[in-house]
């Protein structure tokens, strides 16, 4: 198995990633019953070397059930019918995966106040709209 090229900096080895194959479920027939097409990849976080504090803490938020305890990222793909196809699918989620979390957080929006110039126009737009709602109201004949 080839290792996995993450970004410029984050590489995962071989040896951190370990495949399994088993019987897919679903509709298939005969193809299903006989082949081991599915793809169980398993990511040992603990085996990359260099990985971040913050992308394992962001790894873990993003993958959810899928990360173990000890740190076991699980990821099963059985879409397609051949164990090859599988295992693309598998390390493209994966990597998919990953890049989202090296990626850096987006900057937080720091609050602010409006000016007075924008206070000023929506109360000048909320006494124009009083004006037009009051207009509304009954005719009187006086």
């Amino acid at each position: 198995m080839d290792p996995l090229r993450v970004t410029q900096r984050l590489t995962v080895p071989a040896e951190a990633l370990e495949e399994s194959f088993i019987a897919a479920s679903g509709p298939g027939g005969q193809n299903v019953n006989k082949v081991a097409t599915a793809v169980q990849l398993r990511l040992h976080t603990a085996r990359v070397p260099g990985l971040p504090e913050r992308v394992l803490a962001r790894l873990r938020e993003l993958a959810g059930r899928r990360m173990t305890e000890e740190g076991v990222l699980l990821l099963t793909s059985r879409e397609h019918r051949t164990q090859d196809r599988n295992r693309e699918a598998a390390r493209a989620r994966l990597l998919a995966l990953l890049k989202e979390a090296a990626a850096p957080p987006p900057p937080v929006r720091r609050p602010t106040r409006p000016t007075k110039g924008s206070q000023e126009r929506r109360l000048a737009a909320k006494g124009v709209r009083a004006g037009i709602k009051q207009g509304r109201g009954r005719v009187r004949e006086d």
